[in-house]
């Protein structure tokens, strides 16, 4: 993508440990330097609240209004089984149109290396015209996941930018 067509991103972490400062978020940052490197993007935000449905609602809702929007917004942690993970929850309170296959491919791909990579129960979908994309908790699960649907994420934001072009995706290749 061009430097004027830059994702723009925000990240947020979704643990009660780093919340309370008795962790150090890894991920977040971790989430960040890909975009920054991977997807040539930019980070406009980056927060850390507990594992409270409420608290990552009103993160996605803010950075998915018109004013304030975002291509892409990155939640890391709070996908798995444990009682208090509630980010796919509160993320699907915020999304309005579903993108099943988008975790689906990311699953099946990491899912090849670690089978453990099939209890993520992370989400993705559109709020308006942001991305939004729910994440493991562990810098590694985080940027496998990344890694797994990088090759897609530019083209699926062009189209979420209203460039429907069937040709624009040559450009990745």
């Amino acid at each position: 993508m061009t430097a004027a067509a830059a994702i723009r991103a925000v990240i947020l972490t979704s643990s009660d440990r780093c919340a309370a400062g008795t962790a150090i978020d890894v991920s977040g940052p971790a989430v960040g330097q890909f975009v920054l490197e991977r997807l040539a993007g930019e980070v406009v935000a980056q927060d850390i609240v507990s594992d409270d449905a409420d608290a990552i609602e009103a993160f996605l809702r803010r950075w998915s209004e018109p004013l304030e929007r975002v291509d892409l917004a990155l939640v890391t942690g709070g996908t798995g089984l444990s009682p208090r993970d509630c980010t796919p929850e509160a993320a699907m309170r915020v999304i309005d149109r579903p993108h099943p296959g988008l975790m689906e491919l990311a699953r099946a791909r990491c899912g090849a290396k670690n089978p453990r990579a099939y209890l993520s129960r992370a989400v993705a979908g559109a709020a308006g015209s942001t991305l939004i994309i729910t994440l493991p908790g562990s810098p590694t699960g985080a940027l496998e996941t990344l890694e797994a649907i990088s090759d897609i994420l530019p083209h699926a934001i062009r189209m979420l930018r209203g460039d429907t072009s069937p040709h624009a995706h040559r450009a990745e290749r």
